[in-house]
């Protein structure tokens, strides 16, 4: 088995960093793709113009060239709406992790590394709307390094370091494709709260929403022994 241990971050894994990162939330361009032409806009956009065209043309090669057209056009739009999130924060706290997170009171970033290479990445700060709480922010897992326990590990660090520092509460947000990271949280025992629309229109149209997760902590052993109960 691969093993694997979990540290803070140093100056010279920004890089990996944001390889990991960029990795991880492009792998979920499909499924927001996917979800994009579940929604009840995008069918009836698809249905209206292929009957519209099939009508005047009375032909079924022009709606069919259109309809590949627009979901060629949905592909690069779920594409861009990835990656216009991942420039950001590569922008932001990711492209100043130094100053954003280990130099700021009750934060901090870790990596898991394995075999010297970082695999994984995690971070955390006090949360901007709700006081009292931490939010777990950045978790990110190599494919290649999935199932061996390491985002349950990253996971149960942020509970222990919002412990020390007196947090009663973790919470964080994952998008609504996010299926797989949805499935971990619950299974470490997070509670899911409600959704969060996006302020932006394109997202707010597609029904493109952030799940909210919460945890309630408990101090000293007994906080330990409910996530590793949760974990097990």
């Amino acid at each position: 088995m691969v093993g694997f241990q979990v540290r803070r971050y140093r100056a010279g894994d920004a890089e990996a960093v944001k390889e990991v990162f960029t990795a991880s939330m492009s792998e979920h361009v499909p499924s927001g793709f996917l979800h994009m032409l579940r929604q009840p806009l995008a069918q009836v956009l698809l249905a209206s113009v292929v009957c519209a065209l099939l009508t005047a043309s009375r032909s079924p090669v022009l709606p069919a060239l259109a309809l590949a057209l627009l979901l060629a056009g949905g592909r690069w739009l779920a594409g861009y709406i990835f990656s216009r999130y991942i420039e950001v924060c590569l922008k932001k706290d990711l492209g100043h992790i130094q100053e954003a997170y280990m130099e700021r009171e009750d934060c901090c970033f870790w990596v898991a590394e394995s075999e010297g290479r970082v695999v994984a990445t995690v971070a955390c700060l006090p949360a901007r709307t709700q006081a009292g709480c931490l939010e777990l922010k950045r978790m990110a897992v190599r494919r290649s390094h999935r199932g061996l326990g390491i985002a349950k590990a990253l996971c149960r660090t942020v509970a222990d370091f919002a412990r020390q520092k007196g947090y009663r509460t973790v919470l964080l947000y994952t998008s609504v494709v996010q299926k797989e990271a949805q499935s971990l949280y619950e299974s470490l025992g997070y509670s899911r709260i409600g959704e969060v629309v996006i302020p932006e229109t394109v997202a707010r149209l597609l029904n493109f929403t952030l799940i909210e997760y919460r945890y309630e902590l408990l101090n000293g052993v007994d906080g330990k022994r409910k996530f590793a109960a949760a974990e097990g």
